[in-house]
């Protein structure tokens, strides 16, 4: 169902930089190999990972694809066919890289159908954030292992913030945040946030521990890093869990170890790009499972900040830095 072309329209890198350094040009079109679908996309979202990327800050794995881009969704217009997928279907999908191009590349298990009710737009938001929280929240930090347990999320408006608070109230968790605007707050509490803090007032974990009798965090999710690690030992209840998925603030901090220990704390970290492929496609099967009823029945609703054409990637980026975005930025081909 491909055109033909041996060759597509893709965002490429001269070299590393600022946004500027991005610009659409012609290269050779991939071909699908083994347990490989090939996708036409349609739209790719905007994550942290790919402005760390163009900004050399983030080394992509050596097998991966040069070019930008996590996740997409598109129509299926090749490849070794199987699993339920077929010619023409609406897929989003988790890339090794290679979105922000006309076609990609993905291995089939790592494809999930485009959710009923959701536009293509809409689900190219799903594959990176879904993933990242489900492995990271519910896999590594058992969000829910006790019942009813409690997850603070930083950077609650965030594509990983929203997708997070959402996600965790599906499944019957509470959820707090922190967020730096007030808009953002809002916007957090509306998608089903408990209360949403302020983190840069000094106080905010002492008001969040008086807002939950002190009990604290079980869960928290970290992509700050650096001095928020104080703050987030001091919030996490007795047993609780911390996951990092990031150090945006830095990667260096220090630790009382006693306090760890008092509190029989856990810590843990994972990238997401350096699992293995048995491993996302255990994470697909999972969110296929658990969570996909739930975006098909509107538990869990789309939040795009901002739709950009392909030609306007540079726009996309700028507005990402620009750390105004409340939910995902997506790209999209015309």
């Amino acid at each position: 169902m491909s055109n033909g072309r041996s060759t597509m329209q893709a965002v490429i890198c001269d070299g590393v930089g600022d946004a500027s350094v991005m610009r659409i040009a012609e290269v050779v079109r991939p071909s699908a190999g083994v347990g490989q679908l090939l996708i036409k996309v349609q739209a790719a979202g905007v994550n942290r990972p790919d402005v760390l990327q163009r900004s050399g800050l983030y080394a992509p794995p050596a097998d991966a694809s040069p070019i930008l881009g996590l996740e997409v969704a598109g129509e299926v217009v090749g490849g070794d066919l199987g699993d339920g997928f077929a010619l023409g279907d609406c897929v989003c999908a988790l890339t090794h890289g290679g979105g922000y191009a006309e076609y990609v590349v993905v291995e089939r298990a790592q494809c999930l159908p485009v959710p009923r009710g959701w536009s293509v737009v809409e689900a190219a938001s799903l594959p990176e954030t879904f993933f990242t929280v489900w492995f990271n929240v519910f896999e590594r930090a058992h969000l829910g292992r006790d019942g009813v347990e409690t997850l603070l999320v930083h950077a609650g408006a965030s594509g990983i913030g929203v997708a997070a608070i959402q996600m965790a109230k599906a499944m019957g968790q509470k959820v707090w945040v922190t967020a730096g605007t007030l808009e953002k707050r809002d916007a957090c509490v509306r998608l089903g946030a408990v209360g949403a803090l302020n983190y840069h007032e000094a106080d905010w974990v002492d008001v969040f521990l008086a807002m939950t009798e002190q009990q604290g965090a079980n869960v928290v999710l970290d992509m700050v890093g650096g001095g928020s690690l104080a703050s987030n030992v001091k919030a996490l209840a007795h047993g609780g869990r911390l996951a990092w998925i990031a150090f945006l603030a830095g990667h260096r901090a220090e630790l009382k170890i006693n306090e760890v220990m008092a509190k029989e704390i856990s810590l843990t970290g994972s990238y997401l790009r350096r699992q293995s492929s048995t491993m996302k496609a255990h994470i697909a099967r999972q969110l296929r499972l658990a969570v996909w009823p739930k975006l098909e029945a509107g538990d869990i609703q789309p939040v795009i900040d901002h739709v950009f054409g392909f030609e306007d990637v540079i726009l996309a980026h700028n507005r990402m830095e620009s750390n105004l975005n409340i939910g995902k930025i997506v790209l999209q081909w015309p």
